[in-house]
């Protein structure tokens, strides 16, 4: 199977290693303000600074419950500054509850107050009951959301409430790290020897603090038989582990991020396995090939596809008329299933509707329409398997566990005449062996329990190429006049395909003619290879500059706004990757004769500058072709889409240098 090199680790995921420490606790007690404490002096807050978690600790233990088992109880407490209005949105609160057919988390002693400092006296607002509210996001989470009263900037707001879960496998995550700063964040989570979690680490700081220790516990589990309540104590060893970080700047989305929650210094667990006394381990997590055996066996996800399916037979007979090889039948189909359904463009992973309902019905989520893909193609014995993937925006997986949450895609993977196709057809846009570029976020699984292959589905491994030609010179009024055309590489053709779908050729002109800083006309506008799949578009017009020839100068963008107008990095520091989504090759060629009257004054000069030696360039040359005419070629090639955050400062000059170069405007001189 195909596989590609990660450029950098996705995810820590291990099992910690502690080492002791002293001991130090946050001075933070709940219900205790004080005028002094409206006041905050911190090296992570200054006066961009909208808010500032003071302090925010949890803890997570295991108590014995009246179901043979035990249970969870999660506690929280919360304390944050709110510096500035836009710092108000952190006084609305939403805390997730699992809810599953067994029953619900329950949320309780919820306490909230905001605290506001007049006149030197501390007035108190508590939160009214009546202002909480629940939202059922999911039919597996519920949020209990609240607005803190009487906030506004310098207000100091709290919470703390408690959540008991019977659900052992939910153990709460913690995040240490946040759209604002956190001077303290601590967590502490106390498990029985009985239960093995996996620790899931993630983030580029390491810890002010980490604890482990152990000590003897006591539990009472009860069980109800012939309706009297029995019960049993047990005894065993507790493992007490302590994260705390102290002092921890924000962590701000950036220009190319995935996703900022794959960089937010955070822990998350899986149950790995249950022992209890005298019985055997029981494996809770499982293995990919288990895994995708529980996939292939699932009713809403790949039974259909094990079935014969006898209902496809009529309509493939009609759509792979005249075709005998598998790669012509696998193309009719594709084409069709793309042509011919439409995607409500919902992710996950699992059917809503079986797959006859989807046929009938001609729409689906994006699984239902490249699952019943897959199914066509296997009633046509070409093989193909779903592969299921996490696309950008929805974060990181990892091929060590098999998590299925971590996974949001679903497309089709096929093997025709020994080649490998990868397949989408929920996407109108998109070409045979094409995927969208937010498919390419790293680890992918084949769903095949005979070898659930791993596939790496690598940016660095896509390559766009954009080539703009810019023609300026004078008609037969001696008007200066031009011609401007396009041709975008295969990704920004399916944005632009979108684009267009959704809002139409004019409107895309529309906007293009309001970003020119000067006056412009713009004749003849189109776009070719709009609905030809794997075509690039090809955008092109005319265009006429009013001139005013009274003028001594005249300065002109020879790239007429197609450079880059701003550096997209603008921090000064970045601790995690850039995650463009594809490597760029972007050249644009001018050819100018100057307008009727006037000569080149001056130009820009020519240079080049490689990145990394060998993982790029940009260059810039300028050719004085006679008094009147010139010609200039803008041409940046970027090898990789992955940077480290180390290569951050490299990456960031190099681009600064390329905004300056292509800002540079040729000035035209009135002939005397």
């Amino acid at each position: 199977m195909a596989s590609l090199k990660v450029l950098f680790p996705v995810i820590a995921f291990s099992f910690f290693c502690f080492n002791g420490f002293t001991q130090e606790y946050s001075k933070v007690k709940y219900g205790k303000v004080s005028p002094d404490d409206f006041t905050i002096n911190s090296s992570v807050v200054d006066n961009s600074t909208e808010a500032v978690v003071v302090s925010d600790i949890g803890s997570s233990e295991f108590v014995g419950n009246m179901k043979s088992s035990f249970s969870i109880v999660f506690t929280r407490s919360t304390r944050i500054l709110i510096l500035d209005k836009k710092g108000i949105d952190a006084a609305t609160v939403e805390i997730p509850l699992y809810v599953a057919s067994s029953g619900e988390e329950k949320l309780l002693n919820l306490k909230a107050r905001t605290y506001n400092l007049e006149n030197g006296k501390i007035i108190e607002a508590d939160l009214d009951k009546e202002s909480v509210f629940k939202e059922k996001r999911n039919k597996n989470l519920l949020i209990t959301k609240f607005t803190m009263p009487a906030v506004k900037p310098g207000s100091i707001i709290e919470y703390s409430y408690t959540i008991h879960s019977d659900f052992i496998f939910n153990l709460q995550p913690w995040e240490f790290q946040g759209e604002y700063p956190r001077l303290w964040s601590e967590y502490e989570v106390r498990i029985p020897e009985y239960f093995k979690y996996v620790f899931l680490s993630q983030g580029s700081k390491d810890f002010s603090f980490t604890n482990r220790t152990n000590k003897m516990g006591k539990w009472e589990v009860s069980y109800i038989i012939g309706g009297k309540t029995k019960s049993q104590n047990l005894e065993g060893q507790i493992i007490i582990d302590r994260w705390v970080m102290k002092d921890f700047p924000a962590l701000k989305e950036e220009p190319f991020t995935s996703t900022v929650n794959n960089h937010i210094s955070k822990i998350q667990f899986q149950l790995a396995t249950i022992e209890y006394p005298n019985q055997n381990a029981e494996q809770i997590m499982s293995t990919w090939e288990k895994t995708m055996s529980y996939l292939m066996d699932n009713e809403n996800f790949g039974s259909a596809l094990k079935q014969n399916n006898q209902w496809l037979d009529d309509e493939l007979k009609s759509i792979t008329a005249g075709a005998s090889m598998p790669e012509v039948k696998a193309r009719k189909i594709f084409q069709y299933v793309k042509n011919n359904f439409t995607s409500n463009g919902r992710t996950g992973l699992f059917l809503t509707e079986n797959l006859k309902t989807v046929f009938k019905n001609k729409q689906g989520t994006v699984a239902e329409i490249n699952l019943l893909l897959t199914s066509m193609l296997l009633h046509e014995k070409i093989k193909a398997y779903p592969l299921i993937l996490s696309t950008k925006a929805h974060g990181y997986t990892n091929e060590l566990y098999p998590i299925l949450e971590k996974f949001n895609y679903v497309v089709c993977f096929a093997e025709i005449d020994e080649n490998e196709v990868l397949l989408d057809a929920s996407i109108p846009s998109l070409a045979f062996g094409q995927l969208h570029w937010k498919c390419y976020n790293g680890h992918s699984r084949i769903v095949d329990p005979k070898n659930p292959s791993p596939i790496e589905l690598n940016a660095d491994s896509l390559r766009e190429r954009k080539v703009t030609i810019i023609n300026v010179g004078n008609d037969e009024k001696n008007e200066w006049t031009g011609k401007f055309s396009s041709s975008l590489g295969p990704f920004e053709s399916i944005n632009l395909k979108s684009d267009i779908a959704e809002k139409g050729e004019e409107e895309y002109f529309k906007r293009m003619r309001s970003a020119f800083t000067y006056d412009i006309e713009i004749h003849h506008a189109g776009i070719d290879s709009l609905r030809k799949d794997g075509k690039p578009v090809v955008i092109h017009y005319d265009f006429s500059i009013p001139l005013n020839k009274d003028d001594n100068l005249i300065y002109f963008d020879p790239l007429m706004g197609n450079g880059y107008k701003s550096n997209p990095f603008i921090s000064a520091d970045r601790t995690y990757p850039v995650e463009m989504p594809f490597a760029i090759n972007e050249a644009i060629y001018v050819n100018i004769t100057a307008p009727k009257g006037y000569v080149i004054d001056e130009f820009p000069k020519s240079s080049k500058v490689n990145l990394n030696e060998d993982e790029g360039f940009f260059e810039y040359r300028a050719q004085k072709v006679s008094d009147e005419s010139i010609q200039l070629r803008s041409w940046l090639k970027l090898d990789r889409a992955n940077f480290y955050p180390e290569e951050y400062q490299v990456l960031r000059e190099f681009y600064a240098l390329v905004v300056r170069k292509q800002a540079e405007l040729i000035v035209f001189k009135k002939k005397p």
